[in-house]
């Protein structure tokens, strides 16, 4: 199963969310954004090199603690020289080894954001409370779609009880799929400086039965789709 985390706007919080994700549900998480990498550095190739033809895909993700991360680059030389239409096959070639792949996509909708949601089964979009991030979340959303690529969850992120009553049924129509909040916790803060997920420091902070959540939502997808085509 490959899940493209998407939304548009820059800032509203995917590589967190992606990263989470990835511990909950034991996946590789692909950092996508060939310009402005936000995942943590790791300790060999990247997927710079992996595009460019460099370093085969297995040797390049890199273990942080409990999640399996392939990181990108950070060079303007290296972006230019990745390959995108190589990526469809890099991330294959990850989920046939590791079963489940979360990318981290860039911002905006450039091509790149098309090739990776393109490759992937299912996306998550993550957006904030605010009309730029929900607009952005919606033309990301019609790109998907006109891909073919459902949209299991939105995540409403730093969005406290109130914001989400407000709109939380509103998003959910728009975007054809169940909402779930996120607060802006200070024990989120801590865990992103860190470059770590929030169980594995914080492990009974209310975002962690959030992002359990969203995984759930995405397992019940993925179980849908397996007996419907038969995705692995």
């Amino acid at each position: 199963m490959i899940v493209a985390v998407s939304g548009g706007k820059g800032g509203v919080g995917k590589s967190t969310i992606a990263l989470n994700l990835g511990r909950e549900l034991d996946a590789v998480v692909v950092d996508g954004d060939l310009t402005t990498a936000d995942l943590p550095r790791g300790h060999g190739p990247d997927l710079h090199d992996v595009l460019a033809g460099r370093a085969e895909p297995l040797e390049a993700i890199d273990r942080r603690d409990a999640v399996r991360v392939l990181p990108c680059g950070r060079t303007l030389a290296g972006a230019r020289a990745a390959d995108l239409t190589a990526f469809a096959r890099v991330i294959d070639r990850i989920e046939r080894e590791f079963g489940r792949v979360l990318v981290d996509c860039p911002a905006g909708l450039a091509r790149d954001v098309g090739r990776q949601l393109a490759s992937a089964h299912l996306a998550v979009l993550v957006t904030t409370p605010t009309e730029p991030a929900l607009t952005d979340a919606l033309r990301t959303k019609r790109l998907a779609l006109a891909l073919e690529t459902p949209i299991a969850a939105v995540v409403l992120n730093r969005a406290d009880t109130a914001a989400i009553d407000r709109i939380g049924d509103r998003v959910e129509r728009h975007f054809g799929a169940p909402a779930i909040g996120l607060e802006e916790l200070p024990a989120v803060a801590d865990a992103q400086a860190r470059r770590r997920p929030v169980r594995d420091v914080h492990p009974d902070c209310p975002t962690v039965d959030a992002v359990r959540t969203v995984a759930r939502r995405i397992e019940r997808c993925e179980k849908r789709l397996t007996d419907r085509i038969g995705v692995h």
